[in-house]
């Protein structure tokens, strides 16, 4: 799992199991489901085609991260928390400092929306990022630093 000094929340290896099997809504979105490999949780997910294309079976690392910051946002010399510094991670042209985004192929960004517990200590949270949506399925210990209401990113790479 993440450090604590990290903004990753999360991260694991998951392999896809099914994609679009409810049927396709959309021409470059796809809905994919798959298992995590070291954790066992379940993941949903909406993510554009076009910028990710993945098959059936294809195994890829997700992260959940709070921040794009390497450091976490952790206060600085001044004494000033990570807020201010984290502004210019990432920019258009280039020149913004480098962070996270840079080890990842695809990245959004969004909101923890929903938080169900289910029986015993299976829990599902659920994220939106702009219409896309996300659901992670699985034991409350490896969900613990994902907080209702804040702000998160998904990143994924092959």
């Amino acid at each position: 799992m993440a450090s604590t000094s990290s903004s990753i929340v999360f991260d694991d290896i998951f392999t896809t199991d099914a994609i679009d099997k409810d049927g396709k809504k959309f021409d470059r979105v796809s809905r994919l489901y798959a298992r995590s490999k070291n954790y066992d949780m379940d993941l949903t997910l909406d993510y554009n085609t076009e910028l990710f294309p993945l098959l059936n079976g294809d195994n890829f690392a997700m992260a959940l991260a709070s921040s794009l910051s390497r450091d976490g946002g952790a206060p600085n010399a001044d004494g000033e928390d990570g807020e201010d510094k984290d502004r210019d991670v990432w920019r258009p042209d280039g020149k913004g400092r480098r962070g996270l985004e840079e080890d990842y192929d695809y990245v959004m960004y969004g909101k923890v929306y929903k938080f169900d517990t289910g029986s015993s200590d299976i829990v599902t949270a659920y994220a939106s990022f702009g219409g896309l949506l996300l659901s992670i399925t699985g034991s409350y210990r490896h969900l613990t630093n994902v907080v209702l209401g804040d702000p998160v990113y998904v990143l994924l790479r092959k």
